[in-house]
């Protein structure tokens, strides 16, 4: 059975023409109502009308997934929801409140494989990969089970996005169709670890309008060893030139994602590397503050952390964005998705 979720308005288009004889109109049809409008009872439709049972045979060839959401918390700022999937298995997503819209956080995997020092997914290990439709079945459920009006959408929640890269850029080209979530590319980031790699394979597809947003947390080789072990096969040497060679539209940038753990990698010193790693990239630094998982490796970082550290690199010229923490108290800050690789309750 083929699922509405891993398909653009076209490929319903292709798929109806192939199995039912039938086309565009009623492909619009289905894709607005269900993908746009969150109705996946789609046969009351006038576009069915005069077309006998096909509504009832489209519907038993064509998957529509059912959101199962087992668990939420919130804070005024954050909301964290957890889905079950059809193994029993659970992924948990962020909404986040901006100013003036609503950016949804996704998982891409079950667990992940990269075993990052901070990051609570990694205790997991990869457990396995998201399908193309369990990655768009979290838009839906935002916005229309939990009817939030999500703009925005970040690859960053539990998984390494390039180490699914199919998924994920299909899940990204379902999103961005305008007859159905209409989230265009240029409101999607995808953020890795700095897997070489797929940023090549990501690079090599010219998305140019999608965002990529990579993991740094150190600037020499021995603390990003010890802090991501994806250092020891792509060491910082290589994933300079990896951002180098990254096709981007003109006066684009990569983003520097730096999780700014207290008295591990945010010293003068630090700083300075940082500014030497940056010098001549196309980057912007993303500065954001650790969350300690269930284990609590080190403290917490602070807003005076967070303006310190980001004063030495202003002083070097950088372009600096700084983040602050949400919804740590309820576990659904950056790095403290996941850690239970049990399925079930």
């Amino acid at each position: 059975m083929h699922s509405l979720f891993s398909m653009t308005c076209g490929d319903l288009e292709n798929w109806l023409r192939l199995h039912m004889g039938k086309g565009a109109f009623h492909a619009k049809a289905i894709y607005r109502e269900v993908l746009d409008l969150g109705n996946p009872d789609f046969g009351g439709l006038s576009a069915f009308e005069k077309s006998g049972d096909l509504a009832l045979r489209i519907a038993g060839k064509l998957e529509i997934p059912e959101a199962r959401i087992v668990e939420t918390a919130g804070t005024e700022d954050s909301f964290k929801f957890v889905t079950a999937l059809e193994d029993d298995l659970r992924i948990e997503s962020v909404i986040l409140t901006m100013d003036r819209h609503e950016t949804l956080c996704v998982s891409t995997q079950v667990g992940c494989r990269m075993g990052c020092a901070f990051c609570e997914t990694g205790t997991m290990g990869l457990i396995r990969q998201l399908k193309t439709e369990e990655i768009v079945l979290q838009v839906f459920s935002a916005r229309h089970q939990l009817k939030r009006p999500v703009r925005n959408v970040v690859y960053m929640g539990m998984g390494e996005p390039l180490d699914n890269l199919d998924a994920v850029l299909k899940a990204a080209e379902v999103l961005a169709d305008q007859r159905g979530f209409n989230i265009p590319l240029r409101r999607q980031t995808l953020s890795t670890v700095g897997l070489v790699p797929g940023m090549e394979k990501l690079g090599a597809r010219r998305l140019k309008n999608l965002h990529l947003s990579v993991s740094l947390n150190a600037a020499t080789n021995a603390l990003r060893d010890v802090l991501m072990p994806v250092n020891r096969a792509f060491p910082l040497e290589r994933l300079r030139k990896a951002i180098e060679d990254f096709p981007l539209p003109p006066g684009g940038a990569i983003l520097l994602a730096y999780v700014l753990i207290p008295g591990v990698n945010d010293s003068r010193e630090d700083a300075k590397a940082l500014t030497a790693f940056a010098s001549g990239l196309p980057v912007r630094i993303n500065l954001i503050p650790y969350n300690p998982g269930r284990e609590g490796k080190w403290p917490a970082t602070e807003d005076e952390d967070i303006h310190r550290f980001g004063a030495l690199l202003y002083e070097k010229g950088l372009f600096v964005r700084k983040r602050w923490s949400r919804g740590r108290e309820v576990m659904a800050g950056c790095g403290q998705l996941g850690g239970r690789p049990e399925s079930g309750a």
